[in-house]
């Protein structure tokens, strides 16, 4: 009994003693596959059906011709006509072309006015073809339109906006009509590309792929890994179990330095060379005290203000030196700088002056 006591408390002791293991990260959330994106779509449309809140056709010309092209396509000619209708309003329309869409899938699409159209609620979008950057369509879009803002004004010019009337997005409101033409099926290989390049991290990333298939995993350089899938495996089935094979990622010391908000991000890997710091405020207040001097009754003289200043000097006390080891992890930096009680803005000072002195062994980067 007491050699197994004796054996559990060593186990608790070693146990209390053990380094944490280190975070690991799925593949899939350090890299991308190369060539499977999103790809961005774009077109030109009318907006018909607004409450009064559209274009003014004087002064958005090419509403005007947007309307007399679109009516001479249905059969009715209005050019030379007074057409002065606020009920239509031109638009851009944007939307994100998912990776292996399909003809028929729907797609959400983004709308946004052109010219002085007041509010685009109620409106209705018309047939709008979008294309992709190499001119080709890739999908039509058409339907209601939800702002989700709201608008109001009175006869005597008084108006109460909450939102943004003049944007909104149609749920499901394009269908695609062709694919991209990205064939993954048909490629033997493909090329992870890591989001935040690392080449230690590349080097975990082969070596993890390649101890569960031997030879599949090329580190190119810090940012691109090879892959080929092995045997008889389809790429698509081979990337599913790649993308969740567990990763310890690295990443290299530095501190970012939001000095317009006084934020600070320090790394984990941020290490701190035996320093000496020191913080304290020094005020110096200059007051004026504005004196009357005047002469002695039925005497000669004039009276006269003469200013009286008094200069003060005060430094804060009890900020004494704090000297922080050699080596100093991350939680001894920040702990040695609470200590000082510093705020965050003199926080900044102090880890510039720490980088310009050698003894900090990061990169900062001000935002």
């Amino acid at each position: 009994m007491q050699k197994l006591l004796a054996s559990l408390l060593t186990a608790a002791a070693l146990a209390g003693f053990a380094l944490p293991a280190a975070a690991q990260s799925r593949i899939k959330d350090i890299a991308a596959i190369e060539g499977v994106r999103t790809n961005q779509l774009v077109g030109y449309g009318l907006v018909v059906g607004l409450n009064g809140s559209g274009d003014s056709l004087r002064n958005c010309p090419f509403t005007r011709q947007s309307l007399e092209g679109m009516t001479e396509r249905l059969g009715v000619n209005i050019r030379g006509s007074n057409a002065n209708s606020k009920n239509m309003a031109a638009i851009m329309v944007t939307a994100e072309l998912p990776p292996f869409s399909t003809p028929g899938s729907r797609i959400d699409v983004s709308v946004s006015s052109m010219c002085d159209a007041k509010s685009l609620l109620g409106g209705t979008l018309l047939v709008t073809s979008l294309q992709g950057a190499d001119g080709e369509v890739y999908a039509v879009a058409q339907g209601s339109i939800q702002t989700g803002a709201v608008s109001a004004s009175g006869g005597s010019g008084s108006s109460v906006t909450r939102g943004v009337p003049t944007a909104g997005r149609i749920a499901s409101g394009a269908t695609v009509e062709r694919e991209t033409g990205f064939h993954l099926a048909n490629m033997n290989e493909v090329r992870l590309t890591l989001r935040n390049p690392d080449f230690t991290t590349a080097q975990r990333v082969a070596a993890a792929i390649n101890q569960v298939y031997p030879n599949a995993a090329l580190a190119e350089n810090g940012t691109v890994i090879a892959l080929r899938a092995p045997g008889q495996m389809g790429m698509a089935g081979f990337l599913s179990r790649v993308e969740n094979l567990p990763v310890t990622v690295d990443s290299p010391a530095k501190v970012i330095i939001d000095e317009v908000n006084g934020v600070i991000v320090m790394g984990d890997a941020v290490r701190v060379s035996t320093v000496a710091i020191a913080q304290g405020n020094l005020t110096v207040s200059i007051q004026e005290t504005p004196l009357v001097s005047q002469p002695e009754p039925f005497g000669r003289g004039e009276t006269v203000v003469v200013p009286q200043t008094d200069v003060t000097v005060e430094e804060e006390l009890g900020r004494e030196m704090r000297i922080v080891g050699g080596g100093a992890s991350l939680s001894d930096l920040v702990n040695g700088l609470n200590a000082l009680g510093v705020s965050p803005r003199d926080m900044i000072s102090i880890l510039q002056a720490i980088k310009a002195a050698g003894a900090l062994q990061a990169d900062i980067e001000v935002m």
